[in-house]
């Protein structure tokens, strides 16, 4: 069973109550069987009337399931305990599965009020199970008998990874200490859930409205066009720009209207931190508090002691000194880069100081000068389509996978793509779901997650079910979707998760694929994005849309030469949200000042900018207050040691090397988290990872 612990989902869900009933006699589709391709969700059956009675009911069978184990009268073994418990709740997983993944991808009101009536429930059952004196006590007894029970590594794992999944929920617990930590957990399910709700609203509910031709000024004719395709679908007259991903960031890096660029960025930075219904502060104090109350609960001093006892960086210290070790290598190059960027703006007219809406404005024009790259010079080369075969392609090469569309399998939107993934032998491996475009029922940013993880618990052999989720630039009425440098690097990062799933070859659903420690997870993904600057991956596909000349070797050198710009200042942008992270999970007394006063002083060693009045960082941060990243954040980075040290084995034998690819599958993507991160990546590599190759990579060396 994956039990389903609310107060840390990587995928939001949104709320308000509500009450849905279905007929008696009108059939369920997420209680019954799957006739389906690889036995895929239905989609196009389900309706939103079906969740909450189907989560009832799963509910019931998941608790009688688990009530078996306990009431046992057997002796507790290995797998009348580890196992069973491991199997409990199938059906509970898939129908919320389900649920929350269109909750990120496809949400709407009424799903939204689904979570929040469902919310609590799967919180009090978690609880139910993980407090449970009876279930543990049997859970102790296989425990403490471990040594003497002829078990595989894979089952040690398992057993270790339940005995402490237990011991950090509560277990030992007594109590009011014990009725405590439950009330916490439901309350931290519930503001996690609202925190991501507010950040979405507040996204969706600003538009930009340009109705003066004259105010486009700067901006490319995609960027326009697809403006004016956003305001014909609303009813309007003119060009509407939004706050999502490909609006947002083209109209800051191109926008000549410094007014309207000072407009966005303060709506931008302001989410979650106005004078609204959707105000984010008073849920991140009560959220850091209670997570300090919970971690003190369980015998430590802060919420990031709770967290980093179960990963790779394993305490504070560790990752309070690589961050700074990285802030020191970095701060000299981004203060060089600001100056720079400063100079330049000075030189073009600007009468001010530079601002941070000045900024992707500004660098854009100067990298352009630089290095005579503008990122629109590779847009036409990097369309959709052709980017997608050579992903496909690049996952061919490296680990001879293919991929061959089924329009059988159900999709939840009409722009999802659903495809079959067979293995270098032809058998097939997985499903892969591609849903690509921007829409208001979607969250921002891009993701992968699995609709079903892999196993073969009894030699029952479970092919996974991969969603890919991104919000790249969509097609106009004159121009397929031309991707951005940065949206192509997107894809292969989620592409790399999406690996990590489809190749897991374990025997339980809970150590398969992406189940491993937070900060080894993006080893996967960010690996991938380093073939983004191989010219020998780029000639593969990237031919312009229009003539089909493949991209020039000198436009390529420009786009690799143009890759490390400003290096320094990216540095220090990733690594201020890691100590913001930090700082906020580090708490030791409950937090009761101000939250920008707060998280300036976390962060003012990165910060080049004077502080904008108004702006917030943390109020819509998302992946530490409304995701599973607090306290681990700074992981991004660790995986960037990794995966530049990673990359450094490809390039010392060939970016395509079949032996480093199947080393590397072998050792990282098919192991998920049956061993310890560390063991499997020297498996791989030879060697615990230097920082040598990152600070090489990025030009970060004096």
């Amino acid at each position: 069973m994956r039990i389903i612990l609310l107060i840390e989902l990587s995928i939001f869900c949104f709320m308000t109550s509500c009450n849905v009933q279905t007929p008696v006699k009108e059939a369920n589709p997420l209680l019954a069987e799957w006739n389906t391709p690889h036995q895929t969700p239905p989609f196009t059956e389900i309706k939103h009337k079906h969740y909450i009675p189907a989560i009832e009911a799963t509910l019931k069978e998941a608790k009688e399931e688990v009530d078996v184990i306990i009431n046992s009268s057997e002796q507790p073994t290995f797998q009348n305990t580890i196992m069973a418990l491991e199997l409990a709740g199938e059906k509970l997983d898939r129908a919320t599965s389900v649920l929350f993944n269109l909750n990120s991808a496809e949400t709407d009101d009424t799903i939204q009020s689904i979570c929040r009536e469902v919310a609590p429930k799967l919180s009090e059952f978690s609880n139910y199970v993980t407090l449970n004196d009876q279930l543990f006590r049997k859970i102790k007894v296989v425990y403490a008998h471990k040594d003497k029970l002829e078990l595989t590594a894979e089952d040690l794992q398992l057993l270790e990874k339940k005995y402490l999944g237990f011991v950090r929920s509560g277990a030992n617990l007594e109590g009011e200490a014990k009725k405590r930590y439950a009330e916490i957990t439901t309350e931290l399910s519930q503001l996690s859930l609202k925190f991501s709700e507010n950040v979405l609203a507040e996204t969706n509910g600003f538009q930009l409205l340009i109705t003066d031709k004259k105010d486009l000024s700067g901006l490319p004719e995609n960027e326009v066009e697809e403006a004016a395709q956003v305001a014909k679908s609303k009813g309007k007259e003119g060009w509407i720009f939004t706050l999502q991903g490909p609006s947002f960031t083209g109209f800051m890096k191109y926008a000549g209207n410094r007014e309207l660029r000072e407009q966005m960025y303060r709506a931008y930075t302001s989410r979650g931190y106005q004078e609204n219904e959707q105000n984010n502060v008073e849920v991140i104090r009560k959220i850091v508090n209670l997570k300090l109350e919970k971690a003190k609960l369980l015998g430590f001093n802060t919420h990031a002691d709770y967290v980093l006892a179960e990963q790779m960086a394993e305490n504070p210290k560790r990752v309070n000194d690589f961050i700074q070790q990285l802030h020191v290598a970095s701060l000299p190059f981004a203060k060089k880069e600001f100056a720079e960027v400063l100079q330049f703006a000075k030189k073009l007219g600007l009468q001010s100081d530079l601002q941070p809406w000045d900024w992707s404005f500004f660098s854009e024009k100067l990298k352009n000068e630089n290095f005579g790259f503008d990122e629109q010079q590779v847009k036409p080369y990097f369309q959709l389509e052709k980017v997608r075969d050579g992903v496909f392609d690049l996952a061919t090469r490296l680990y001879g996978l293919t991929f061959k569309e089924n329009i059988e399998i159900p999709v939840y939107q009409a722009d999802v793509k659903a495809y079959d993934v067979f293995d270098q032998d032809g058998s097939f491996l997985s499903v892969l779901y591609l849903d690509f475009f921007p829409r208001e029922g979607k969250s921002g940013g891009a993701w992968m997650n699995d609709l079903r993880p892999e196993s073969k618990i009894n030699g029952k052999i479970v092919k996974p079910i991969i969603t890919v989720v991104c919000n790249f630039t969509k097609p106009t009425e004159t121009k397929p979707s031309l991707l951005t440098f940065y949206e192509v690097t997107t894809f292969l990062h989620e592409f790399g998760h999406a690996l990590h799933g489809m190749l897991g070859n374990t025997v339980y659903p809970s150590l398969s694929g992406t189940n491993v420690y937070r900060d080894f997870v993006e080893l996967p993904s960010q690996v991938m994005e380093n073939w983004a600057t191989q010219k020998e991956w780029l000639d593969l596909f990237a031919v312009h849309y229009e003539t089909g000349e493949k991209i020039p070797a000198g436009l390529v050198q420009k786009l690799i030469d143009a890759d490390n710009f400003q290096a320094g200042y990216a540095s220090e942008r990733q690594l201020s949200f890691g100590m913001n992270d930090m700082a906020w999970h580090s708490i030791t007394e409950p937090m009761t000042g101000d939250v920008v006063e707060f998280e300036q002083k976390a962060i003012a060693s990165t910060l080049l900018f004077e502080p904008v009045k108004g702006s917030c960082l943390s109020s819509a941060f998302t992946h530490i207050f409304g995701g599973g990243y607090s306290a681990g954040y700074y992981g991004y980075k660790w995986a960037e040691v990794l995966d530049a040290d990673a990359f450094a084995q490809f390039k010392k034998y060939g970016i395509f090397d079949k032996a480093t690819a199947t080393s590397f599958r072998k050792n990282i993507l098919e192991k998920g988290g049956t061993e310890h991160p560390m063991k499997l990546y020297v498996a791989f590599r030879g060697q615990e990872p230097s920082i040598e190759p990152l600070l090489e990579r990025s030009g970060l060396r004096k």
